[in-house]
């Protein structure tokens, strides 16, 4: 009989490539992960991995082995997100992976109702950028992930995960009140070529939008300072260094020297929406959470997005 901790095992090691990274995911040791590869090699009368210079790879028959656990572990998943579980009282721990404004403009109102609410559901949250949080949702290592897919920078979803979008979040540039454009109604993207701007780190999505906005005029923006955290960006807007593009979704109160510009032709918008694995679909727990989140993101936005 294959044991589904050691199929489990083997199934990290190929995803993430060595026995070491696939102990850091799994919670594990190192040796401990060895073990379960020695075990199921034992049990299936086969070498699943052969050495190659430090590192390790999969035989031929390891490699069809995982795919067959990998079947394996997403029936086995959705069994429990569905037949073992109580449709009418969700329950047990989520993991949830979300960007951190939509940790302030989502979860944080989500946690709050759950805290009130007879769902018996403990959540763990951790901030990242979307594109890592699709992967840790897809590798199993979080079961949901609040995401945001700006119009300029499409999100690629695996086909074994679903998405459903949540709302619209629009962007602003944040101006100094004595900035010439502060008094605008709105500002076109030709009105900020000469601009130094404050950006979130280069490569992160919102980053990305930055430099879309520039590159039908054939130009880049002035980056001065890069920082991950938009409060950052707020505070330095206030103190003169720069302007930049923020989003309204979690954004604090203004400070009374920081204004707020939209942006027209194009509007700078991302969509903000929940992934999770499709195995996972009629787990009572996450239909909750889903619903719950279909409330805040109304209440957040304004309306719903539309599909």
């Amino acid at each position: 009989m294959i044991d589904i901790g050691s199929l489990r095992a083997l199934a990290a090691i190929e995803q993430h490539g060595t026995v070491v990274a696939a102990a850091e995911v799994m919670g594990f040791s190192p040796s401990a992960v060895s073990q379960q590869v020695k075990k199921l090699e034992k049990e299936a009368g086969f070498a699943v991995l052969e050495r190659r210079g430090r590192g390790v790879l999969l035989t031929e028959r390891g490699l069809a082995l995982a795919a067959y656990g990998r079947r394996i572990l997403a029936e086995l998943e959705e069994l429990e997100s569905t037949l073992l579980a109580d449709p009418a009282k969700p329950s047990g721990s989520l993991r949830l992976v979300s960007f951190s404004t939509a940790c302030r403009g989502l979860v944080g109102p989500l946690l709050a109702r759950i805290g009130q609410s007879e769902a018996a559901l403990e959540i763990s949250v951790l901030a990242e950028d979307p594109r890592e949080a699709v992967a840790r949702v897809a590798n199993g290592e979080a079961d949901l992930g609040l995401v945001h897919n700006w119009n300029s920078v499409p999100l690629v979803i695996p086909e074994h995960l679903t998405l459903e979008w949540l709302c619209e979040d629009v962007a602003d540039v944040l101006v100094h009140r004595q900035h010439p454009l502060a008094a605008c109604a709105d500002i076109e993207p030709a009105q900020l070529v000469e601009e130094r701007w404050i950006s979130t780190p280069d490569g992160a999505i919102c980053n990305e939008a930055l430099l879309r906005i520039f590159a039908d005029l054939g130009r880049v923006p002035d980056i001065r300072v890069y920082d991950p955290d938009f409060a950052t960006h707020i505070a330095l807007v206030e103190q003169g260094v720069g302007v930049a593009l923020v989003p309204r979704l979690g954004r604090p109160a203004l400070p009374p020297d920081v204004v707020a510009v939209p942006v027209v032709n194009p509007v700078q918008a991302r969509q903000v929406g929940l992934v999770h694995r499709r195995t996972m679909t009629a787990s009572p727990g996450i239909r909750h959470v889903a619903a719950m989140l279909r409330g805040i993101a109304v209440s957040a936005s304004g309306e719903p997005r539309s599909a």
